[in-house]
């Protein structure tokens, strides 16, 4: 079975959007400037940064796990955890704030961002059905 483009996927490119929005999020509210050290911070801020960026950055490899599997099984395990990953972001926005930001239009605007992106990812979801 010949493999997808995942650049012809939707949804994978509104994961790679939600990951750029992420990064972008995280790094403004990160105390830590460098992305990479992240986990190895203390402070409860740097610490929901980096989980941020890490979930962002898990979804469109489960995506693209899924789209080249041809195992039921696997899809549905990616599309699951994917759905977990989506409300572990939206909790992160509810920790950011009740961490005391001020700048909540930023922690907004990423809640948009994983709002859109779960349109595309219940639909993509559903053709998951139909590609097994």
């Amino acid at each position: 079975m010949p493999h997808k483009n995942l650049r012809t996927v939707p949804v994978y490119g509104k994961s790679l959007e939600l990951c750029q929005m992420s990064r972008e999020i995280a790094s403004y509210f990160s105390f830590n400037k460098d992305l990479m050290k992240l986990y190895q911070s203390q402070g409860l801020r740097d610490i929901i940064a980096d989980a941020i960026l890490t979930d962002a950055i898990l979804i469109p490899q489960q995506i693209a796990q899924a789209e080249r599997s041809s195992c039921r099984s696997v899809k549905m395990q990616s599309a699951s955890f994917i759905g977990i990953m989506i409300r572990n972001l939206n909790s992160y926005c509810t920790g950011l704030e009740k961490d005391g930001i001020k700048e909540t239009e930023y922690v907004n605007l990423l809640r948009k961002e994983v709002k859109s992106f779960r349109k595309y990812f219940k639909k993509w979801r559903l053709s998951l059905m139909g590609d097994i």
